[in-house]
């Protein structure tokens, strides 16, 4: 049973208001999955000073499914962990055989909810109180063996078309490799100061994906700039050309 949701204590009493922060720290903003491999284990630490309860499970795209009824091909062990302050706690990931393509990743998401513990001095009855859960939700690539390429290399392997809209411009991205290429941001060459960078994505393995863009690619000379966000978390600069 998901135990996400906000959690509130009413009296009549007197009123008063707290919220949770997050004090769990993942070691990781992505999991690779090689096919082949038993498992991938992913770490965590407890940098709060209070206990947190963290339940963990994977889904195949919908942020809203609850886990219980995932049918995402992975068991995460332990599902659920109570982590001290200043601990940590390894979460093992086993992918269960299911059938996925071989020509290409595969991407699913592991989610990993902490509960805080109640506010101090907020006994039962005696104050309103707010306390929330915090879920972080990080893509597993699921990656087969003898893909031809490489990941560094899939940037390379994009097309870019622009794209006129009512509301400005998009960029089509269609991507002929086998891995998938996560974006921090893409934006037009030369844009002005002023202009906000796009908000980055995911472009699909032998996919396509397309991304609003902001500002005007009229100074462009029809570049892009893009950073994209590699195995290890690291954020690479390149640039790239698009039609018309």
């Amino acid at each position: 049973m998901i135990i996400y949701r906000s959690m509130f204590a009413l009296t009549s009493a007197v009123v008063g208001l707290g919220t949770a922060h997050a004090g769990i720290v993942i070691n990781g903003t992505r999991v690779v999955y090689p096919a082949g491999h038993r498992e991938v284990a992913l770490s965590m630490v407890n940098n709060d000073k209070e206990a947190r309860l963290v339940q963990a499970w994977v889904d195949d795209g919908d942020a809203k499914e609850e886990p219980e009824k995932s049918n995402a091909p992975f068991i995460i062990t332990p599902p659920m962990a109570r982590v001290d302050p200043g601990k940590g706690q390894t979460l093992r990931i086993v992918f269960t055989g299911a059938t996925v393509p071989a020509d290409r990743e595969s991407v699913f998401y592991l989610n990993v909810l902490e509960i805080p513990p109640k506010p101090t001095g907020h006994a039962d009855g005696d104050m309103n109180y707010l306390q929330m859960a915090v879920r972080s939700r990080l893509k597993i690539f699921f990656r087969p063996e003898g893909l031809p390429g490489s990941p560094d290399g899939a940037v390379g392997q994009l097309h870019w078309r622009l794209l006129k809209r009512d509301s400005g411009y998009a960029m089509e991205c269609t991507n002929d490799s086998a891995y998938n290429v996560s974006f921090s941001d893409v934006s037009f060459k030369n844009a002005k100061p002023d202009d906000l960078v796009a908000k980055g994505g995911m472009c699909p393995a032998k996919g396509k994906e397309i991304f609003a863009m902001v500002g005007s690619p009229a100074d462009s000379n029809n570049t892009l700039e893009l950073t994209t966000v590699n195995d290890f978390g690291g954020f690479d600069p390149h640039e790239a050309s698009f039609t018309l």
